[in-house]
């Protein structure tokens, strides 16, 4: 806070308001993040035990990965409020670890899902490749961002 707004008590009141509407939408992501995460964990750990006794678990194991590194994700982002909500900063590096992961899952699910493909067209093909070659590039330069921001050390957050 600045002298000018300390001394206005205006200032500090609408101020003061903000940030409780901020910590209740905060709030209100988390436990919408959370009810998520319960249900895809719930449904995911249903959707496995029905694939396992019913012998289709092989099939059925790229979808179920897709929605583990899912849960992976949603958790990610709950983290990353709850890191908002505590602080009241926003700082990179929870955001970025997102990122990394939701690319890591399209890397897993995309080369997986070829592995299964016959007789793929070439044009699908050069796709594929095209779309692994985009996430392969991105997901060094979050690694790299991830790395140069940690070695940097702890910077100066932006206020959230």
């Amino acid at each position: 806070m600045t002298a000018e707004t300390e001394s206005n008590p205006t200032r500090k009141r609408i101020t003061g308001i903000f940030s409780a509407i901020e910590d209740l939408v905060y709030v209100g992501l988390g436990v919408l993040l959370a009810s998520g995460a319960i249900f895809l964990l719930v449904t995911t750990a249903i959707s496995f035990g029905t694939s396992l006794f019913g012998g289709t678990l092989s099939r059925e194991f790229i979808a179920l990965l897709d929605r583990i590194l899912l849960i992976l994700l949603v958790v990610e982002l709950l983290y990353t409020v709850q890191v908002s909500f505590r602080e009241h900063v926003i700082t990179p590096e929870p955001f970025l670890l997102v990122g990394l992961i939701a690319a890591i899952r399209r890397v897993l699910i995309l080369t997986a899902e070829f592995g299964r493909m016959e007789g793929i067209a070439p044009a699908a093909f050069n796709n594929f490749l095209l779309e692994l070659s985009v996430l392969t590039v991105l997901i060094l330069a979050i690694a790299l961002s991830l790395f140069v921001l940690r070695k940097r050390g702890p910077a100066a957050p932006v206020k959230a």
